[in-house]
């Protein structure tokens, strides 16, 4: 596949919060559902122009663990769709020779879906072009919780000194430690928060909004926000080197 020309640097991993999908709905007056499958051809759009930009690893918030509290038929809808999805786009996520993976709880999910997530997983496992990763019942704040059940775990077993932990291995516990972390992470739909996503993960994250509605975001907008990356400056809470008196530009 031909590769884009885009201004350098490219973040290796794009995480979005996909929001938007309801209001998408409500002005059209459709259901919420309508808004999520609206919303799943636009993943796969944004994900088939990844690889060509040099985009390694594509996140998406699928499901957040605040969503259970939406309405009963809500819910059931997404499951469905999620299965839907999981079913048809295998096969071409193989094909793309895409990875998929899934960060979050999966207890509260059916056992027929918990299977079938598996499946997927396993079927694409040795693809090796690009990742994607959908956050099912995950929150940042679970992430972090659980990371640290698994830390005190190692050490009430001995297997791990209390004096050890520090932030690399606390790390190493965290969703997706073995991938780089967020280079950069989207919000649609206008709001200006990170709502409980990745929070150790984003930490250094640059963060890019647009008011445009998830169903309507189109790869001309990701290139908008690839743009606006590759024009800000990552310190990581360093200072810029000085410049030297009469030093060339």
């Amino acid at each position: 596949m031909t590769s884009i020309n885009l201004p350098k640097p490219v973040p290796r991993h794009v995480a979005i919060i996909m929001d938007g999908n309801n209001r998408w709905a409500k002005r059209r007056q459709l259901s919420g559902v309508a808004g999520h499958r609206a919303g799943v051809e636009v993943v796969r759009e944004v994900l088939k122009a990844c690889a060509p930009r040099g985009i390694e690893v594509l996140t998406l918030f699928a499901f957040s663990s605040e969503n259970w509290g939406r309405p009963e038929t809500e819910v059931r809808g997404l499951m469905a769709l999620l299965a839907n999805y999981l079913r048809s786009e295998v096969r071409k996520l193989n094909e793309d020779d895409i990875r998929l993976r899934f960060i979050g709880r999966r207890d509260r999910f059916s056992p027929r879906l918990q299977r079938l997530m598996r499946r997927c997983e396993e079927e694409t496992a040795s693809n090796r072009r690009a990742t994607l990763v959908l956050a099912l019942d995950y929150g940042g704040r679970w992430d972090i919780a659980h990371a640290a059940r698994q830390l005190a775990q190692k050490v009430a077993s001995g297997e791990l000194p209390l004096a050890a932990i520090d932030e690399t291995v606390m790390a190493t516990e965290l969703s997706l430690s073995d991938l780089p972390a967020p280079d950069l992470c989207i919000r649609t739909a206008g709001e200006q928060r990170v709502s409980n996503f990745m929070l150790w993960q984003c930490a250094y994250a640059e963060l890019w909004f647009t008011d445009t509605l998830w169903p309507d975001f189109s790869v001309s907008d990701l290139d908008k926000a690839l743009e606006e990356y590759a024009r800000r400056e990552r310190r990581y809470g360093l200072r810029p080197p000085e410049k030297v008196v009469g030093e060339p530009r």
